[in-house]
């Protein structure tokens, strides 16, 4: 007899479930020639359930035919139970009867393979149980790929809500969005963003960090986001688009203690109105004649914490031409190496502003990146938070 190599390569463990001490003495004769396959023995489907048996074979060969099941008014009734106990054993049906029916009746419920008692030798035998496990291992396969994929349309989805496209058709300001995931997660967080221009020629910009990192907290972002979008657009005024805000995120959070930072920002007439809850300060990147520094603003709480919250308006008086950065804290809460504060903060931020050289023209499409790289290495590693940034400038080149 030939024995290929692949069967003896990998050992395996066979769990045989039969009754019959004859038939198994059978079956224990036929793979004796097969050194690499380990076979265990119980005796009825109880047995091998209790025993844990299931957890720890590659593969099962089971006969239908046993005390406690069915039997005749159900003969795949120990295949079902199999099934329930582990859904995920290879299973290999090994019984006396020659049903051709019977046998596509297994397969359809859920056995690998189905083969008749005095029909089969050691090589047949071997082979099956190496096909049955490679089945079960592609099953296995598809779900996960399946699964997969219904988690990549998920965070897709997500990804839209959470990261829409700017909407400044026919305007003068630009806006250049980053985001980038804390310790490089494929799934995004709470921090949210968007940027949209109105019917009446103001643009509106808004930039958010829901506390904490999971689904649950990207999925509220980005009904804040959606709810904020939908709020400007219907032309809702300006000192009413934060206390809507607070009663949607109120009734949509998931968490009685959850909260929201977030800043927003509204261009008209030559101005800059300001509103913050909780968050980090816009940064102005270029006003004419002035270095990189905070904008003046008030801070008001966050999202969810104050009832009765009230968010105080800055009003800036913007120059000819101009260039803002809106972020998230996940880009200063990194540690600064480089620093006297252990963590980078808002001065430490100005520091790497300074050192990325020129911020106007098409510069700036760069500057987030490399405002987030430098940060990564004064931390030793990727951040932990996730990033938002967005760049706002009416410079006709950037």
């Amino acid at each position: 007899m030939t024995i290929t190599p692949e069967l003896t390569d990998t050992p395996r463990r066979v769990l045989l479930v039969e009754d019959d001490a004859g038939d198994a003495l059978l079956v224990r004769e036929l793979l004796s020639d097969f050194s690499r396959i380990e076979l265990i023995h119980a005796t009825s489907i109880a047995e091998a359930i209790s025993s844990g048996l299931l957890a720890v074979v590659d593969c099962v060969l089971l006969d239908l035919q046993l005390p406690g099941t069915g039997g005749g008014t159900d003969r795949l009734d120990a295949l079902r139970q199999l099934r329930e106990a582990d859904p995920h054993s290879a299973i290999c049906v090994l019984t006396g009867l020659d049903d051709e029916h019977l046998g596509a009746a297994a397969m359809a419920a859920g056995a690998q393979d189905y083969l008749v008692k005095g029909k089969v030798d050691g090589e047949l035998l071997s082979r099956t149980v190496r096909y049955s496990m490679e089945r079960k291992r592609g099953e296995r396969t598809a779900v996960r790929l399946a699964e997969a994929q219904r988690e990549q349309a998920e965070s897709i989805r997500v990804e839209r809500g959470l990261l829409p496209r700017p909407l400044l058709n026919g305007c003068d300001i630009r806006a250049r969005p980053f985001y980038r995931s804390g310790r490089g997660r494929a799934l995004l967080g709470g921090d949210f963003y968007d940027v949209v221009a109105c019917p009446d020629g103001s643009v509106h910009a808004i930039i958010g960090d829901v506390a904490g990192h999971g689904p649950d907290e990207a999925a509220l972002g980005a009904q804040v986001r959606v709810a904020w979008r939908a709020l400007v657009l219907s032309g809702v005024g300006e000192p009413r688009v934060l206390p809507a805000l607070q009663q949607v995120f109120v009734s949509e959070r998931h968490a009685p203690g959850l909260f929201t930072t977030l800043c927003t920002i509204a261009f008209s007439d030559g101005q800059a109105r300001i509103r913050i809850a909780g968050h980090p300060p816009p940064i102005q990147l270029r006003f004419e004649g002035e270095l990189p520094g905070e904008l003046p603003h008030s801070i008001g709480p966050p999202l969810g914490v104050l009832t009765d919250a009230q968010w105080p308006l800055t009003t800036v008086s913007l120059p000819a031409t101009w260039t803002l950065l809106l972020y998230t804290d996940g880009l200063i809460e990194g540690l600064d190496s480089e620093g006297n504060q252990g963590r980078l903060w808002n001065t430490g931020l100005l520091r790497l502003i300074g050192e990325a050289g020129d911020v106007r023209g098409p510069g700036l499409s760069g500057l987030p990146t490399r405002l987030v790289e430098r940060a990564e290495q004064l931390n030793g590693g990727p951040l932990t938070d996730d990033v938002a940034i967005v760049v706002l400038t009416n410079e006709p080149n950037a």
